[in-house]
């Protein structure tokens, strides 16, 4: 069957057939080609697989736009040709860990083998292992860097790779767009040294999953309290993750006597056979533990996603029924719980900090300053919270931060959102409630009463493929020049555009400069308080909308009245906004 494929596309294809790449490449290619898969083969050809910020992060299989041994060992070798210039005396080391996915523990081998074979000392997990417990190795063995491979909540046919640096973090300005740059100049894939050198190799032993647990352990504040709940009865679900190598472990190092692990999703599966999606978000990814949860009168759920940096969680409500807590929600009760319990112990003096994304809810800015505790907001994105923890070092305390997308971190040990030691801190949390006489939802209504009541919600737009890019790059260019003037009945008074660095007040016309780096992210405040924020997602074919309303709860009571004003409220905000 013959095929016509756009010239630059075709030569892509043909450098791909011809060059310097495997048989099992080569003959993939040729069974697309000789099935006449012009839109598989334009969308893995069209482009190179872009190395950003956050690393790589793709579908698997042929081509110059997907994840593969080559597109893999490209990163690497511009990631290794950076460190030997920033590094340029002594031996330079990385550490690699993986995720469950398919094809994880194979990329993670070829990002070892290209490590090794430009002479850098290569530290390596040598089984599946969590996110956080990769940003504690990088710390931990003085390393330069580190990468973990991983797609995080991602579909099953995606993987990906993130790179850090040597605090733990992932990597930011100047290094982020230095590397990009660094990969870009990577052409060929014969510039790729693919040569393991196998004494360059060693494989990461015990002693640091250990010194990760001792911190973790660590942080408990409510000891006493943690004592009379030991029998708090808890439902866990890694969803055939790296969360089952260590979260049973840890919550029973805390003293919990009751965990139930969900057995149907205990065992690491990249194809993930009981959930559509990895996604603790998600209803469906959650329903195996909920149904397990009734099955027990459970206290509290939790999951964590394949790498295990996420956690949801559910409890009781008001009407005795399991609800799903979104990622403000339970970011606002992990934070308020470490400031009281913080308080309770003497230990705040000035001098802490807490620390959230911009699209995250301004409901935990307004704790924080209750408790006289400084609240900084980062762009999204946990790397630039660990940014902050970074240049506040040695002068703040950080307690603990979060991101909406259900990514949390408790004290600096790690510098990426950590659901391991999370779902540790939630569970005493939980059990802290409990030993007041409360349920957890009991003590957000009483939040809520305290500071207002908080509601967010999340859409997100899919457009696949370079027609969906496109798009996407319309629609923020339409809302940057036409930003709407009302909003659900509420004028707009502030516009705020993190990519021109300007917020402007739209009653007097004020513009004030941001600090924060350029990001293509556009905020909306209306009179009423509520706050659109949109950004074109930087890991997924899609534009996020982050909706926040809010309302007093004069009394708990009050609760379901106010909770479906604040929903009626959404619904015109994506009426207006022409995002249903």
């Amino acid at each position: 069957m013959s095929i016509m494929l756009e010239p630059t596309i075709q030569s892509k294809l043909d450098t791909w057939l011809k060059g310097n790449y495997d048989q099992e490449t080569k003959n993939d290619i040729q069974q697309l080609v000789a099935a006449g898969n012009e839109n598989e083969l334009t969308d893995a050809f069209y482009k190179e697989l872009e190395f950003g910020t956050g690393g790589l992060r793709g579908t698997m299989g042929v081509g110059s736009n997907r994840m593969n041994k080559y597109t893999i060992g490209m990163a690497t070798q511009g990631l290794a040709n950076y460190l030997k210039r920033n590094f340029a005396t002594g031996q330079i080391s990385v550490a690699i860990a993986h995720d469950s996915r398919n094809k994880s523990d194979y990329f993670a081998r070829i990002t070892a083998d290209v490590f090794s074979a430009n002479g850098i000392k290569v530290y390596m997990f040598s089984e599946l292992r969590p996110t956080p417990l990769l940003s504690f190795a990088i710390r931990y063995l003085g390393c330069q860097s580190g990468v973990v491979i991983t797609a995080s909540h991602n579909p099953k046919e995606y993987n990906g790779y993130k790179a850090y640096w040597n605090d733990g973090g992932q990597i930011i300005a100047p290094h982020d767009k230095n590397i990009i740059a660094e990969v870009s100049r990577i052409t060929s894939v014969n510039e790729v040294k693919f040569g393991r050198i196998d004494a360059n190799v060693q494989i990461i032993g015990p002693e640091v999953e250990e010194a990760y647990v001792k911190q973790v352990l660590a942080l408990s504040i409510s000891r006493e309290a943690l004592a009379r709940q030991k029998d708090l009865k808890i439902v866990y679900s890694s969803l055939h993750g790296t969360g089952i190598t260590l979260v049973p472990r840890i919550l029973e190092a805390m003293g919990f006597r009751n965990v139930t692990v969900v057995q149907e999703q205990a065992t690491p599966d990249g194809n993930f056979p009981t959930v559509k999606y990895p996604n603790p978000e998600e209803q469906e990814a959650m329903s195996i533990a909920l149904a397990k949860a009734k099955e027990l009168d459970a206290d509290l759920v939790l999951a964590t996603d394949p790498d295990a940096d996420r956690v949801g969680i559910a409890v009781k409500n008001h009407h005795g029924e399991f609800q799903l807590l979104n990622g403000n929600q339970t970011g606002s009760l992990l934070i308020y719980y470490m400031l009281q319990a913080w308080k309770e112990a003497g230990k705040i003096t000035g001098r802490e900090f807490v620390a959230k994304t911009i699209v995250t809810t301004d409901l935990i800015d307004k704790m924080a300053a209750s408790f006289g505790v400084d609240c900084p907001n980062t762009l999204t994105g946990f790397k630039y919270i660990a940014a902050v923890i970074r240049e506040r070092e040695g002068k703040q305390q950080f307690i603990a931060g979060g991101e909406e997308s259900y990514g949390y971190l408790v004290g600096d040990f790690v510098r990426d959102k950590d659901a391991v030691s999370s779902c540790a801190m939630i569970a005493e949390l939980v059990a802290y409630a409990k030993d007041k006489g409360k349920g957890l939802f009991d003590m957000m209504m009483e939040v809520y009463g305290q500071y207002g009541f908080y509601y967010e919600t999340l859409i997100s737009l899919t457009k696949k493929g370079k027609s969906g890019a496109e798009e996407i790059r319309q629609m923020m260019t339409t809302l940057r020049n036409n930003p709407p003037q009302t909003v659900a009945g509420s004028p707009l008074v502030q516009l705020i555009d993190y990519e021109n660095r300007i917020q402007t007040d739209i009653l007097t016309g004020k513009q004030t400069p941001i600090t924060l780096e350029k990001s293509d992210v556009l905020q909306f405040i209306t009179r009423d308080g509520s706050k659109i924020s949109a950004r074109p997602s930087g890991t997924e074919p899609k534009i996020k909308f982050y909706v926040s309303v809010n309302e007093p709860l004069p009394r708990k009571e009050d609760f379901d009245a106010v909770m479906k004003k604040l929903q009626e409220k959404v619904q015109g905000i994506v009426r207006d906004m022409g995002l249903s």
